[in-house]
């Protein structure tokens, strides 16, 4: 599925590929926060060696920035989405709809969640951007 990116979104990504040397995949600029899919395998080095990479584009920015790991399975990057939460188990279910199912530590679901839905609504949005997953409930 091809991802069209916004101005803002194209200038973050740019900013965060000359930073951190890591594909950029996908870029979700919010009034307050930015969140960046980078490539699989490439997790650690976005973020760098004590969150030192995150931290330095927070301050370029001004906005809090939360970094997400692609995967080419729709369960993996499903649970991708949702980290830091612990994710058990996602199930896929096609239908009318296509639903991802996420098994969730009972503990973590408000990290899920997220404040004020935050956090599942940009799981949802890159699910759907990436797999067509239309929506994720948390099991």
């Amino acid at each position: 599925m091809r991802v069209t990116l916004s101005g803002d979104a194209l200038r973050v990504a740019g900013l965060v590929e000359e930073e951190t040397d890591v594909t950029v995949r996908d870029c979700l600029v919010d009034d307050d926060r930015v969140v960046v899919l980078v490539g699989a395998g490439e997790m650690g080095k976005a973020i760098g060696p004590g969150g030192e990479h995150v931290k330095r584009i927070e301050r370029r920015l001004g906005s809090q920035v939360t970094v997400v790991e692609d995967a080419d399975r729709p369960e993996a990057f499903v649970a991708n989405t949702l980290a830091p939460a612990a994710v058990y188990n996602v199930t896929i279910s096609e239908g009318k709809e296509t639903v991802a199912y996420a098994e969730v530590d009972e503990n973590d679901r408000g990290v899920a969640i997220g404040a004020n839905g935050q956090n599942i609504e940009t799981a949802r949005s890159l699910a759907k951007r990436h797999h067509e997953i239309d929506d994720i409930e948390l099991a």
